[in-house]
């Protein structure tokens, strides 16, 4: 493929007056960019190299990855989220990313070729597939023998100050079926290093690296943390559902005073560490 001018129309749009650049700039969300920033300071990245993104929603670190892989290499996505996906092709369109496309799908049955990319990446996605084994036996049968896989995840300790504010409040009250509910839901999104290397290795990958980090996501207090639109989407249905319809008020209005006096001159702090693994398909 040949070099494509920048004043070229097939190089995508960039002119900040058109409208249409504001429908795709900056929607990545602040939880993303630090796990794909791991993921994209751990990949080996060459010319030609052939890449899927599993779980690549609406196009991060997809499309970063392919600019930076250049025209010589290749990108691909799989999300089963279509509208995801639809917002994901029209950036491809306009930024002029020819080398990057998307297709609906489940991380448990990847529709591809054996043997069919040289690098799998997934961001934090395979904290969201209804198997995860299977999943990742999936990544290693469309990965070439010796290829590399990378992949981030939050772990267990995610937003402690919250939970531990929960749980405080929950067994204070004699709620201890949602305490168990809440450690539930820890446990099924959110799992320990050692979890993730046992399912690695049993799925054909060597882990050759483990490198744990953290972030933080501050908040002037509770009523922002809980109105957060990203916060809405992703966190606030679940915790509601670890308490009882009628109980709800209550419990979280105490939580939400807790956080807030925790807070006070210096802002709700939520701690997010997560892990980046770097691996081998075997």
């Amino acid at each position: 493929m040949s070099f494509v001018s920048p004043f070229d129309e097939a190089a995508g749009v960039s002119d900040p007056d058109d409208p249409r650049v504001a429908d795709i700039y900056d929607d990545l969300p602040l939880w993303s960019a630090p796990f794909g920033l791991a993921l994209l300071d751990t990949v080996r990245l060459r010319p030609g190299l052939r890449a899927l993104d599993v779980g690549c929603g609406a196009g991060f670190p997809l499309v970063e990855l392919a600019e930076r892989l250049g025209p010589s290499g290749r990108a691909v996505g799989v999300d089963p989220w279509r509208h995801a996906l639809a917002r994901l092709a029209r950036k491809v369109a306009l930024r002029g990313v020819a080398n990057a496309c998307a297709v609906e799908g489940a991380a448990e049955a990847l529709p591809f070729a054996d043997g069919a990319f040289d690098l799998a990446v997934s961001n934090n996605g395979f904290n969201n597939v209804a198997d995860a084994a299977r999943a990742l036996a999936e990544c290693a049968r469309v990965l070439r023998r010796g290829g590399q896989l990378v992949l981030t995840f939050n772990l267990p300790e995610s937003m402690l100050e919250l939970y531990g504010a929960l749980g405080e409040v929950l067994r204070e009250r004699g709620l201890i079926e949602a305490v168990d509910r809440m450690r539930a839901h820890i446990a099924s999104k959110r799992q320990p290093v050692e979890r993730w290397r046992d399912r690695l290795v049993g799925a054909g990958f060597r882990v050759d690296r483990v490198e744990r980090r953290q972030f933080t996501m501050r908040y002037a207090d509770s009523v922002a943390l809980f109105g957060q639109w990203f916060m809405r989407l992703a966190f606030v249905p679940s915790w509601l559902e670890v308490v009882e319809p009628e109980r709800r008020e209550d419990v979280f209005a105490e939580v939400r005073a807790r956080l807030d006096q925790g807070a006070a001159g210096g802002g709700l702090v939520l701690t997010i560490p997560f892990a980046c693994v770097d691996c081998t398909r075997t």
